[in-house]
């Protein structure tokens, strides 16, 4: 499914801008995005494995590794820009060598964890059926939270910086950087983190930290505030997916793969309706107003990780 994935995923991703009409464009993006996302959940479900092998903490350094490669290309499109590429362009030069040497990297990958096995009584099993569907949902809540507060940060953070508190384009940028470069430090420390420390114990304060920061930064609504609000968004939400996924392989009787398939489709519609609910809060009130509902969604994060029992193991 990696190999499907990465294949799909370069092969596509050109496609996107040489439609001549605006419903080419759509149907390119979406058959671009359904190879993305076979590519996340195979990826994630090949995490879950190395994990397990080598039984330790793995998942944060890997999403880390994601973060980075988001920096990596938003300065490869800006030098693309500055250079004159089209999209296109852009993204068939990052396909070749992602095609040759991720290809080749999946060489080295591993059999999926087996499935774990449960009592045979069928009183047993519908226990574990019962108690499995609850873990889901509980993990899905978690990652659908914490990814709308994503998806509404990555729209709207230079929006604000730029409109209501009068940025310029490049403090208005750096917004939703400082954010993503927040995170992938967090994310590349979480190893050493979480073996040091319990998830239901580091989560809870990482999030507090966002929610604190957050509020603090819209109550004082200045520009130097509010990126280091952005800033303090980033550490709050960088460990919780990686920590929701690695949950995922430790559900008893469930493939990880179906788990994180099903987890990582609640979270990726957090993260896409996160965008049009702080939009439509804003058209109501303003979008100061809109984005205090970030820490109060942080605050629901925190008081979940620290009370959730699929996090406990």
């Amino acid at each position: 499914m990696v190999r499907v994935g990465l294949v799909g995923y370069c092969l596509t991703g050109p496609l996107i801008g040489v439609g001549d009409s605006i419903a080419a464009f759509f149907v390119a993006f979406m058959i671009w995005g359904a190879f993305q996302g076979a590519l996340d959940v195979s990826m994630n479900t090949q995490a879950i494995s190395v994990e397990g092998k080598a039984a330790r903490c793995l998942m944060p350094g890997f999403h880390g590794s994601w973060s980075m490669g988001s920096l990596a290309g938003a300065g490869v499109g800006v030098l693309g820009v500055g250079i004159g590429w089209t999209l296109s362009e852009q993204l068939l030069l990052l396909a070749v060598p992602c095609l040759f040497v991720v290809g080749w990297l999946t060489t080295r990958m591993i059999p999926d964890e087996p499935d774990r096995q449960g009592r045979t009584s069928q009183q047993a099993q519908k226990g574990r059926r019962r108690v499995l569907q609850g873990t889901i949902i509980v993990l899905g809540s978690i990652a659908f939270v914490d990814m709308l507060c994503e998806g509404a940060v990555a729209d709207w953070a230079a929006v604000y910086l730029r409109g209501p508190l009068h940025a310029t384009s490049v403090v208005a940028g750096l917004g939703y950087a400082a954010y993503l470069a927040m995170m992938m430090t967090v994310r590349l420390l979480g190893n050493r983190l979480l073996t040091r420390f319990t998830a239901h114990s580091v989560l809870p304060v990482l999030a507090l930290v966002a929610t604190v920061g957050l509020v603090a930064a819209l109550t004082i609504d200045h520009q130097e505030t509010v990126l280091v609000g952005f800033t303090c968004l980033g550490a709050g939400l960088a460990l919780v997916v990686p920590t929701v996924f690695s949950a995922c392989g430790r559900i008893p009787n469930l493939h990880a793969g179906k788990a994180v398939a099903t987890v990582s489709a609640c979270g990726w519609a957090g993260f896409v309706l996160g965008p049009p609910v702080i939009g439509e809060l804003a058209s109501l009130t303003s979008l100061r107003t809109a984005l205090l509902l970030l820490p109060l969604l942080t605050g629901v994060v925190a008081a979940a990780t620290a009370t959730a029992r699929a996090l406990r193991n």
